[in-house]
This record gives structure tokens, C-alpha cells and sequence, in this order.
């Protein structure tokens, strides 16, 4: 009898601590109880008509006039909710609608580390919302360069909305495993992720993101689509009117690479996606600053680069276990893949506490990517060449093709 009385206490010890546990371990629970959609946190207040980003709509409506609406950053962790929606597929990336229709919880890709851009319209917070449209634009077109708007700060910073770090953004890193498109669908909810809070899941690589929902006219982002997806699901959305933007083909990842030019890039990517005027540095894809070509990529003469201060920022951002950040994350991000994402998180790890301005300020002056140790000639350390050459060789594993690979830089020693 005691031995019985013993294995039920035991029993439900257990069960209380799963209990306990399912809080932290598990993928949030569907309600929105308690979750900060906005700041300030009031629906009627975003829904006001007065308060509206366009006159399209409220900023949860995440509506684009314009390819400058969305600014660029560099930083991290940041969600991708563009392919959010339906349950199938080989990762689950459903949009669950909550019993008051007003939320979706959304299952997005977990991006650690990377270019990203905030669609200005769409900024949840509305102090935030102000002093970057003050300092950008309304339409965003003054800030055109990496980290200008003030709002890249609060996204890496992990405060732009208090009780939660990660944030629902857009980046092109998944365009090779998911594509571009557009599917037009009329009038019905849409999730509008576009800086709603996400949480950390059980599922490696992926965060639930808590999105507001608006009802009016969409494009989903890839091509084809049922705009009805059913049982309780809605896409994760954006609006650029018109309403009947013309279809775009599907692109490949080598085609979107192989596009040199902005035109080019305009003219392959849908409505509601950003189409810079110019490469970005270590962005992915087509939009991003080609590699380090030895003898070819300079440093303008006109430019005012401190190397000195570019080696310095290198050497100094240290990731826990002492290998440099800078050097490990150009060795990895500029060629990484949606699949190797764990990579780019270790690789990385340290860089968005650290000051890397005069690191960004040559790559942008040379136009290239993941490039500044090699063009002020700064070395890394005995540990971070041995962490440089185990990230290139868990890349090779995965049928990605570093940058030593590429460029001969960056190669490390075992």
C-alpha cells in the first residue's frame, strides 16, 4: 500500500512539474491574454481612423505605397512571417485565428542574425512610429542606408514592445527554399505581423509571433494561393494598392542571384516587398553587395574609413566563449541558406550588443558584403580562425559553399 501511495505522489509530481514546464518549453498557448500588441496598447486606439498610418488603413494593416516604406537593418533576432499561413509544408508556419478574430498566433522562421527591413507603416509602436518618420520620412526614402531609422535600434535592442525581444520583420533570407510571389485576394482578415511580438517556441528555429488582424483586400506572397485557407487559419499579409497588382513569376534562388542591377530587382520582386535602390551589404539574395574580390574591391579614396577603428571593432566584439563575432559572422552569413540558421546563431552570437558603425560605414562604401576585415587587412585571433574553420566545414556539410570557398578569405585553420 505505502509503494502504491509512494508511485501516485511521484506520478503526480511529475505531472505538476510538466505542468509547470509546458509554460516555457512549449509552443504559448492560443489566447492573447496578456500579450502587448501595441504601444500604447490599445486596439481602439490603432483602429481610430485618426491614428491611422494611411489612409488605407491602420498601421496592423501593413500597407506599403512605396518600395522606400521599407527601411533596412542590420541586427538580431528578428521573426519572418511571410510564409505564414496555411499548416502544410515541411515546417508547420500555420496563422491560428483567436476566438475574437482580433489576433493570429503565427508560427514564423527564427532569424538570428541578418538584414532585415521594418515596413514604416507598419511600426506597433507609435512613439517609435514618430521619430522615425521624423528622421526618415514619411515614406521612408531618407533612410535608405543600414540602421539609419530609429527603428532598427528598438528591434535589436529587444524593447519595442515591453514583454518581448523578438519582433515579426521581413527579410530575403528563406527566398531560396520559399520563393517570391503574389496571390491578390479580395476583402477578408489578413494577419498584419509587420513588428508584432513573438515568442520562442519547442520547436527549434521557430517563434510564435502574436499578430493583429485587419479586413480588407491582400496580397500573399507567393503565387497561386487559395486566399481561403480554412479550419480556423488566415495568411500572414500586406496591402500595396492598388488592389490588383499584376502576378509575378516564382524565382529561383540562382535567378534572383544572378540579378546585377536594381532595375532588375525591382521588376523580379512582388508588391508589399522591399526592392532597395542600391545593394545592401551582407543582405542575401539579389539585393545584397557581391563578396570580396582580391585585388578587385577597394576602399573609394573619398570615403573618410578608419581602418584602424574597423580592426578595433573587430577585435574587441567577443562572442561567451572569446572567439571574435565579426570575423566568425562574415565567414558565415553572407552565404548562409533558411537551413542552416543554428549556424548563423553561433557564428554571430555577441555582434548585435557591439558597435560595428565604421565596419558597416566601409562595406557601404565599397559596395560589397562581409568584407571590411579583408579590406583593412585586420586579422583574427589563433581561437577564431579555429571557430572560422569548424562554421565553414558544418556549412560544406550542408551543401553551402562558404566564403573561403568562394574568395579564398576567410578560411581559418583547424
Amino acid at each position: 500500500m505505502k509503494r502504491n501511495r509512494s508511485t501516485r505522489l511521484i506520478i503526480l509530481a511529475m505531472l505538476l512539474l510538466a505542468a509547470c514546464n509546458g509554460g516555457r518549453s512549449s509552443t504559448p498557448a492560443t489566447t492573447t491574454s496578456g500579450i502587448v500588441h501595441f504601444v500604447p496598447n490599445s486596439h481602439a486606439f490603432w483602429s481610430n481612423p485618426t491614428n491611422w498610418t494611411t489612409t488605407f488603413g491602420p498601421a496592423y494593416a501593413d500597407i506599403t505605397l512605396a518600395s522606400s516604406n521599407f527601411v533596412p537593418c542590420r541586427g538580431g533576432p528578428f521573426a519572418l512571417c511571410y510564409y505564414s499561413g496555411p499548416s502544410s509544408g515541411a515546417e508547420d508556419l500555420s496563422c491560428t485565428l483567436t476566438a475574437d478574430g482580433k489576433y493570429a498566433n503565427c508560427q514564423c522562421f527564427d532569424i538570428p542574425y541578418g538584414v532585415y527591413f521594418v515596413d514604416i507603416n507598419a511600426i506597433l509602436n507609435h512613439a517609435v512610429y514618430e521619430k522615425t518618420i521624423a528622421q526618415c520620412g514619411a515614406d521612408g526614402s531618407l533612410c535608405a542606408t543600414l540602421n539609419s531609422a530609429p527603428v532598427c535600434a528598438n528591434v535589436n535592442a529587444g524593447n519595442l514592445m515591453p514583454g518581448s525581444s523578438v519582433y515579426s520583420t521581413f527579410s530575403f533570407d528563406c527566398v531560396p527554399e520559399n520563393g517570391l510571389g503574389l496571390t491578390n485576394c479580395a476583402q477578408q482578415p489578413y494577419a498584419g505581423c509587420m513588428t508584432a511580438p513573438c515568442f520562442k517556441t519547442a520547436q527549434a528555429g521557430i517563434v510564435q509571433c502574436s499578430c493583429p488582424v485587419f479586413d480588407g483586400p491582400y496580397q500573399v506572397g507567393q503565387n497561386d494561393q487559395a486566399c481561403t485557407l480554412g479550419d480556423g487559419l488566415t495568411w500572414s499579409a500586406a496591402y500595396a494598392p492598388p488592389a490588383t497588382p499584376a502576378p509575378t513569376p516564382a524565382v529561383s534562388a540562382d535567378a534572383y542571384k544572378m540579378m546585377s542591377s536594381a532595375d532588375e530587382r525591382e521588376a523580379a520582386v512582388p508588391a508589399a516587398v522591399p526592392s532597395p535602390p542600391a545593394c545592401l551589404p551582407d543582405a542575401p539574395g539579389g539585393i545584397g553587395c557581391p563578396l570580396y574580390v582580391p585585388g578587385v574591391t577597394m576602399i573609394p579614396p573619398d570615403s573618410g574609413v578608419d581602418c584602424a577603428k574597423v580592426c578595433d571593432e573587430y577585435h574587441t566584439c567577443l562572442q561567451p566563449k572569446g572567439a571574435q563575432a565579426g570575423f566568425t559572422c562574415d565567414a558565415t552569413l553572407c552565404t548562409d541558406e533558411c537551413n542552416d540558421r543554428d549556424l548563423v546563431s553561433t557564428a554571430c552570437s555577441g555582434l548585435a550588443g557591439c558597435d560595428i558603425s565604421e565596419i558597416v560605414k566601409v562595406e557601404t562604401a565599397a559596395d560589397c558584403s562581409c568584407c571590411a576585415s579583408q579590406l583593412c587587412q585586420c586579422d583574427p585571433s589563433a581561437k577564431t580562425n579555429k571557430a572560422i574553420s569548424a562554421l565553414n566545414q558544418q556549412q560544406r556539410d550542408r551543401s553551402i559553399k562558404p566564403q573561403c570557398d568562394i574568395n579564398g578569405t576567410l578560411c581559418g585553420t583547424p
